[in-house]
């Protein structure tokens, strides 16, 4: 029986010594989705998609991907992988449309064929007018979308992104999503990794990681709420001293600063809108509100990094 998916993993490990880099990870993503990998630096999340892209072998644990299993059938997969990595790795001194010929020439594209893919994957990534640039002269939105149309040239079914919008403006991001968008239309399966919780909201599902293991997946806004009703923001002056009150109260599990304010996530939330109002002016602070706003998925991070290993409820 066929699978739904174009890519799945069960209870992948990768080991580097003592070091689990990836600890049992399970994913699975669909044809016309979008999952991302969310989490910090050395969370896991490169060493998965090496692992995913073939760059790396498992240490224990299985991967099938476009019907192909890893590692008996890895050669096979690899013609359905498009792969950007983190850092610019395209040829420098290459122009635009020389980067995208070359990859066309590995993945042995009839000429002609290479040709009209290579135009119409310039106007895809909005390049055409930069096809004689050398690749290294481009800006770093642009390197990155130049990686993207290059992992696109062989149209592959399974496209893994490592941290695609690091570095790059926020125009240039926004722009980057967009060509994400009009992929996910076409059927292709992708897998994006990412540090930056504002993305997260972007997919059709995140997997949370930290220290290699998956701490949840779902889709977004199920995960935020699991945290209804449990959030307060506090905009008090001076910060740090209502950030001391706030966390000494009985029902509040954990305060963090969110932006110009502070967020505070509580057992209920009648009792701290109650005392902590008397605490500040008792203590002469300045109180400019204090009330529940929805919450945010890093906040669901944060909870998660607080009661990793415990379970989450």
């Amino acid at each position: 029986m066929e699978s739904e998916f174009l890519l799945e993993t069960h209870d992948l490990v990768k080991t580097f010594g003592a070091l689990r880099a990836v600890d049992g990870l399970n994913l699975q993503v669909r044809p016309g989705e979008m999952v991302g990998l969310v989490g910090p630096d050395g969370a896991g999340k490169t060493t998965a998609m090496r692992l995913l892209c073939g760059a790396l072998h498992a240490t224990s644990g299985s991967i099938r991907l476009a019907g192909y299993e890893y590692p008996g059938q890895i050669e096979q997969a690899r013609g359905e992988i498009g792969y950007l990595a983190q850092r610019f790795s395209l040829y420098g001194d290459l122009t635009v449309k020389e980067n995208l010929d070359f990859f066309g020439e590995i993945f042995e594209i009839p000429e002609k064929e290479r040709q009209q893919r290579s135009a119409d994957l310039l106007r895809f990534a909005g390049l055409s007018e930069f096809a004689e640039r050398p690749a290294a002269a481009l800006s770093g939105g642009m390197q990155k979308k130049l990686g993207l149309a290059c992992a696109l040239v062989h149209q592959p079914k399974v496209l893994l992104l490592d941290e695609p919008t690091g570095g790059v403006d926020p125009v240039a991001r926004q722009e980057f999503w967009q060509l994400l968008i009009g992929l996910l239309r076409g059927g292709s399966a992708v897998l994006v990794s990412t540090p930056y919780m504002d993305e997260a909201m972007r997919f059709n599902r995140v997997i949370f990681m930290n220290h290699g293991k998956a701490l949840t997946q779902g889709i977004p806004r199920n995960l935020m709420a699991r945290l209804a009703d449990r959030i307060l923001e506090l905009d008090a002056e001076p910060q740090m001293e209502a950030k001391a009150i706030a966390a000494s109260d009985p029902e509040v599990e954990d305060v963090h600063t969110f932006g110009n304010y502070l967020h505070l996530r509580v057992s209920t939330a009648e009792g701290p809108t109650t005392r902590i109002p008397a605490r500040l002016a008792e203590a002469g602070l300045k109180l400019n509100h204090l009330y529940p706003v929805p919450p945010t998925l890093e906040d669901v991070f944060i909870h998660l990094l607080e009661t990793e290993g415990a379970g989450y409820g």
